[in-house]
């Protein structure tokens, strides 16, 4: 769908639809009430009659409104005024998207963006109603034989600003946000295909397409024989049982045009993890197609950071691997040498995204990172805590933890900060091997960022647990793209570049 931003009265808008805001109790928003005035108080008397109270989400569409050029006008809902808030906004513009694709309207011009959100500029409502607009578009059918198909849907959306003046930050908003949205997609796109075809192999050729796109990527892609002469027997473990070879995909991006330390971002990429020997149980066991939603979401972070061309250097490590129950398969009771000397015992075959993390967070040491993030769908302990709606988070550094959770404000994709505390390490202790890889019921999205904190003495670090925000369950289930936004949020205030200048 095609984006722009304007200034301009409403009156004067040739459009298929004007959309505009109702508060609530049928108090109208600043441009309703010029439509109201030009239209000689026809919205007004509609009101009156309760066709609309201004609740959050109701919508009224109205067909040749008096005195009006635009064919149409769409009241939308926004609730009490005073209580309109970041999640409400967004709310508003997804059902507001959903019913314009149905009035067979092809473009409109969009006045929510003139909406009062507490502590938000226009930059913040136009890239935000950008990314909620492309998020509720999307599907993911490239596997059915029959797609539907919309008679007239929406292809054309301008958001009104202010003044001339504020031009400039509306179309660099929308950059931003259709650079995030292609991220977001390729997320989506990666987790949502099956298991049967994305495998570590499909991961490595969707970090080639990257550098086939772009001429400051380049990818390299280790597999198992190197992977063996670089010592790496925890990642090469898990991936024993499975006829798919694991492969570690290394995409580095150059925005700096130097030597500078990168930003480096580790995916965890179980393309599909039955749990091995501790094999998990049969229900929703299809859902673990969205193990590699690690993989994903630093797949799709570099590819909006590569559209933005930051001027930073990062590099995004997609850490490709299937754990399966085969003949061949490391068990309860193995003890793994890890590729930076220090050996686990493995009291549960599926606590293994962090035997394949501690060998990538190992060899990307050779980077000389600034900082390493790791994202990962590590502990269903995370979903018990957090639930679905905040990323757990935990980091050795606290600048970089505050870094993200401002990030992650104001992108409006949350996180949430956890403790990681050195009285939790003792959960982990093995009277075999150094550690295991367990560190028992409680506290397990704490004890799986301390089995990683091992690994991570070496620079500043921060983990990403997406357990709970990487996907959606159950009938509707799917991709969220998550954390793509945080993610790329993080690099564009990295860069200078976070807000409409």
């Amino acid at each position: 769908m095609e984006f722009s931003v304007k200034s301009g009265s409403p009156e004067k808008q040739h459009s298929a639809c004007i959309v505009v805001g109702v508060f609530e109790p049928r108090r109208l928003s600043g441009t309703a009430e010029q439509l109201d005035e030009i239209s000689e108080g026809y919205i007004s008397n509609l009101l009156r009659k309760g066709d609309l109270e201004g609740k959050s989400g109701q919508m009224l569409l109205l067909h040749h409104v008096p005195n009006m050029l635009s064919e149409r006008v769409l009241l939308v809902g926004c609730g009490k005024e005073r209580e309109l808030d970041e999640r409400q906004y967004r709310q508003i513009i997804t059902k507001t998207i959903n019913t314009l694709n149905e009035t067979g309207a092809m473009e409109a011009v969009c006045f929510l963006s003139e909406l009062h959100v507490k502590g938000r500029d226009i930059y913040w409502k136009i890239r935000q109603a950008v990314e909620a607009a492309q998020d509720s578009l999307y599907t993911f059918d490239s596997l059915k034989t029959r797609k539907a198909e919309l008679r007239r849907p929406l292809r054309k959306m301008a958001f009104k600003v202010p003044t001339r003046r504020e031009l400039p930050i509306g179309e660099r908003a929308i950059a931003h946000a259709l650079a995030i949205a292609e991220g977001v997609t390729t997320c989506k796109n990666v987790a949502n295909m099956p298991p049967n075809i994305c495998n570590p192999a499909y991961l490595a050729e969707q970090a080639k397409i990257l550098e086939n796109d772009y001429d400051n990527v380049t990818t390299t892609i280790v597999g198992e024989q190197e992977m063996e002469e670089l010592g790496m027997g925890s990642y090469l473990a898990v991936g024993r049982g499975s006829a798919n070879e694991s492969q570690m995909s290394i995409i580095k991006y150059n925005g700096a045009g130097d030597d500078s330390k990168p930003l480096v971002l580790v995916g965890k990429g179980l393309t599909f993890d039955s749990g091995g020997i501790s094999l998990k149980p049969g229900l929703g066991m299809d859902e673990m197609k969205y193990d590699m939603g690690g993989a994903a979401g630093v797949l799709g972070a570099m590819h909006s950071l590569a559209e933005l061309q930051l001027p930073i250097n990062v590099i995004g490590v997609l850490a490709g691997c299937e754990n399966m129950p085969g003949s061949n398969a490391y068990r309860p009771g193995d003890i793994l040498t890890t590729m930076s000397g220090q050996t686990v015992e493995v009291l549960n075959t599926d606590a293994e995204g962090r035997l394949v993390l501690c060998d990538a967070l190992t060899y990307v040491e050779r980077f000389d990172p600034e900082l390493v993030i790791d994202v990962a769908t590590l502990t269903g302990a995370c979903v018990v805590a957090l639930g679905a709606h905040a990323t757990g988070l935990l980091s050795n550094h606290n600048p970089l933890a505050n870094e993200l959770l401002n990030a992650s404000e104001q992108s409006g994709d949350r996180a949430w900060r956890l403790p990681l505390w050195d009285d939790y390490q003792e959960q982990l202790e093995s009277p075999f091997a150094d550690f295991t890889n367990l560190g028992g019921k409680e506290a397990g999205t704490i004890t799986a960022a301390c089995y990683l904190s091992k690994f991570t003495k070496k620079y500043n670090w921060a983990h990403l647990d997406i357990a709970g925000t990487a996907w959606r369950g159950g009938k509707n289930k799917g991709s969220t793209g998550r954390p793509v936004s945080m993610l790329t949020q993080f690099l564009l205030n990295r860069s200078g570049q976070e807000q409409g200048e």
